[in-house]
């Protein structure tokens, strides 16, 4: 019987009109991907404050409006881990989004989902298959 347990993450969406915050990963698994800011649900936190605090954490931008969206489960079979991915958009306050993690991020950047950067990190990618948009679901629409 193995021990292994899938873990919970948050990715969140961070909309400014039509655009979507991605950053470039440094070392963790998916090294070299795009990913929305985000990371592990804590013990009791909801999405949304699990959503704020990762991207304040990470880009040092507050966000607002927070929204629970849809989820992938991924397996990454060559680091023995197994994801779902909960994925929240908000908006983003003004300011310019920072490298807070540089070990874990290599820049942020704004990109339109319909001219995403590549590779996407795999439970990005995932999403992005299933023909989800944010911007339908972004807050204020």
């Amino acid at each position: 019987m193995s021990t292994r347990q899938p873990r919970v993450g948050v990715g969140v969406l961070v909309m400014r009109e039509t655009r979507v915050l991605l950053g470039e990963r440094l070392g963790a698994h998916g090294a070299g991907s795009w990913a929305p800011p985000g990371g592990h649900l804590e013990f009791g936190e909801t999405i949304a404050q699990c959503a704020i605090r990762e991207v304040l954490e990470e880009t040092g931008l507050p966000v607002y409006d927070v929204r629970e969206g849809p989820y992938v489960n991924t397996v990454f079979t060559e680091e023995g881990l197994h994801y779902l991915t909960v994925f929240a958009i908000a908006a983003a306050a003004d300011g310019l989004p920072r490298v807070r993690e540089p070990g874990k991020c290599a820049r942020w950047e704004w990109f339109t989902w319909d001219a995403l950067p590549s590779p996407l990190f795999e439970p990005l990618q995932a999403l992005f298959a299933t023909g989800f948009s944010p911007i339908l679901a972004a807050p204020g629409t």
